[in-house]
């Protein structure tokens, strides 16, 4: 069993930057993929990034040149570094975890889910 706690979150303004952290208990990220979804108001669970246990990642196409997904060495925390904000980016944010090498960008593929972090981002 994984549990997944997601932490970082806040307000900031357009511009800014901020790193949300995703620890896991229970067991490493090693030979896991993480992946990072978000939920705004009245829209529908989104995939933002993912990565596998040996650093390959992928992101949605809004994101992609602004935010990265990293673990730390010990595979026990994996982040997303979210610069340049925008206020469309305004969400609670999810981290997840699926037992396997390759990363998915669909949520119904991952088994563990934290309980999510809220990112405001005022213009």
């Amino acid at each position: 069993q994984v549990q997944l706690v997601e932490s970082g979150g806040g307000l900031v303004q357009a511009g800014d930057s901020l790193r949300l952290s995703c620890t896991a208990s229970g067991r490493t990220f090693s030979s896991y993929a993480g992946g990072w979804f978000r939920q705004a108001p009245g829209k529908e669970r989104e995939f933002v990034a993912a990565i596998t246990w040996i650093g390959s990642s992928t992101y949605s196409d809004s994101v992609k040149g602004r935010f990265t997904v990293s673990t730390d060495n010990a595979a026990i925390t994996m982040y997303l570094q979210m610069n340049s904000l925008k206020p469309e980016d305004t969400a609670t944010y999810y981290c997840a975890a699926r037992p396997s090498v390759v990363a998915s960008t669909r949520e119904s593929e991952y088994r563990y889910w934290g309980q999510g972090t809220q990112v405001t981002v005022s213009s």
